[in-house]
C-alpha cells in the first residue's frame, strides 16, 4: 500500500473516496469505518508533522497486512511462544521449545513465534510451517527470519514493535514463555500486566523451563520478595500463570483451560462467559458461593445468548452472565478453572482448539 504520487493516482483515489462515501451507509461496519475516516479527516486540518504522518501510515500498513493474513485462521486457537533469540539448537531449552510446539500443534492449536532464531526458530520447527506463524521485525542485529518460516505467507514483517505485540496478544489464546533476556521479560510482563488489568484474556499463561533448571523459580522469588511482600501485586496474582518443567503439563494446562470455558466478552455491563456445555444448577450454586467477592451486584446466572449476541457465531453456546468487578483477574482465572472442573463436556462438538 502506498499513497498516490501523481495526478492519475490522486484522481483514482478521489474516485475511490467518492464511491466509499456513497456506499458507506450500506457497509457492514459503517459505524467504525466512519469513525476511522473521521480521524484522518480531522488530522488533515491540524498541525501534524510529516513524521507523524509516516508513523500513522506505517502503522496502518502493519495493521492491514496482519488483519488480512490472520483472518483466514480466526477460528483456530493459537499459542504465542516467547523466549531468547540467542538460544542455540544444541541447548536443552531449544529442544524443549521444539517439542512443546510439536505437541501443542498436534493437539489442534497453531503456534506463533517472532519468526527469528533461538526459541522462535525452535517453535516454527516443531510446529512446522503449516501450523505456525512468524511475526517478524527487522533489527540491526539478531533478528532475521528462520529457515522454518522464511517465505511462508504466514510470515508477517512488522515495522513497529507495538503493532507486532498487538497481534501477538490479539491472536493468541495461550502464551508459552521460555527463558530469555530483556525482550522476553518485556513480553512476559506486558502479558501479565494486560491480564491483571483485564485488557487481555483470560487465557492460560505458561512459563516453561527444562527439568532441574531454576529460571522461572528465581523469577517467581523476585515477584514474591519485591512485589507481593510489598503489597505491589496481590498474593493471588500467581493464579494468572503456571510454572512448569513438563511439556505434557504445559500442553494440558492450555487444553484444559478450554475444556468447558470457550470465551468471554462484555455485553452492556455484564460479563458473558461462553461455555462449550451447560453447567448444572448445582455447579452454578457452587460458583456463587465461592466467587461472590468478584461480583458488583446480583449473582452468577445461566443464560442463552443475549439479544446483542444473536448474530454472533457463538450464539448457540450456553452462557454464564454476571456483573464482574473488572479488577480481580486472578480470581476470574480461578473461577474458569472451577468451571472446567465442574462441567461435563460430553456433547458432540468441534475440538476446543477451535473457536
Amino acid at each position: 500500500m502506498s499513497f498516490p504520487s501523481d495526478d492519475s493516482e490522486i484522481e483514482s483515489l478521489v474516485q475511490d473516496l467518492e464511491k466509499l462515501s456513497h456506499n458507506l451507509p450500506s457497509l457492514k461496519h459503517s459505524k467504525w469505518i466512519q469513525r476511522a475516516l473521521a480521524v484522518l479527516v480531522r488530522l488533515t486540518g491540524e498541525e501534524v508533522d510529516r513524521l507523524d504522518w509516516k508513523i500513522l501510515t506505517a502503522t496502518l500498513e502493519d495493521l492491514e497486512q496482519a488483519f488480512q493474513i490472520f483472518y483466514s485462521y480466526r477460528h483456530v486457537r493459537k499459542v504465542a511462544m516467547f523466549g531468547s533469540a540467542r538460544t542455540q539448537p544444541q541447548d536443552p531449552e531449544y529442544e524443549m521449545a521444539r517439542k512443546f510446539a510439536q505437541q501443542i500443534t498436534q493437539r489442534g492449536f497453531m503456534a506463533m513465534t517472532g519468526g527469528g532464531g533461538g526459541i522462535m526458530e525452535a517453535g516454527n520447527k516443531g510446529a512446522t510451517r503449516d501450523r505456525s506463524f512468524g511475526l517478524n521485525i527487522q533489527l540491526p542485529f539478531e533478528q532475521s527470519s528462520n529457515a522454518y518460516i522464511e517465505g511462508d505467507p504466514k510470515l508477517i514483517n512488522f515495522k513497529y514493535f507495538f503493532t507486532r505485540k498487538l497481534f501477538f496478544l490479539r491472536e493468541s489464546d495461550a502464551i508459552a514463555i521460555f527463558p530469555g533476556g530483556f525482550g522476553t521479560m518485556d513480553e512476559a510482563f506486558e502479558a501479565l500486566t494486560l491480564s491483571q488489568t483485564g485488557k487481555y484474556g483470560p487465557v492460560p499463561l505458561v512459563l516453561i523451563d527444562t527439568p532441574n533448571a531454576s529460571y522461572w523459580e528465581e523469577w517467581n522469588e523476585y515477584i514474591y520478595n519485591h512485589l507481593v511482600n510489598r503489597g505491589l501485586v496481590s498474593p493471588e496474582d500467581d493464579s494468572i500463570y503456571t510454572i512448569t518443567h513438563s511439556i505434557d503439563e504445559a500442553c494440558d494446562t492450555i487444553c484444559k483451560f478450554y475444556r468447558v470455558y470457550h470465551s468471554s466478552r462484555y455485553v452492556g455491563g455484564q460479563f458473558v462467559m461462553r461455555l462449550n456445555c451447560e453447567l448444572t444448577a448445582e455447579a452454578v450454586e457452587q460458583l456463587n458461593a465461592e466467587y461472590s467477592d468478584i461480583l458488583v451486584k446480583g449473582c452468577i446466572e445461566k443464560s442463552a445468548a443475549l439479544p446483542p449476541e444473536q448474530k454472533d457465531e457463538t450464539a448457540h453456546l450456553p452462557r454464564l452472565v454476571f456483573y464482574y468487578n473488572q479488577k480481580d483477574a486472578a480470581r476470574l482465572t480461578q473461577m474458569i478453572r472451577d468451571v472446567n472442573r465442574l462441567g461435563t463436556n460430553q456433547s458432540a462438538q468441534k475440538h476446543p482448539e477451535w473457536k
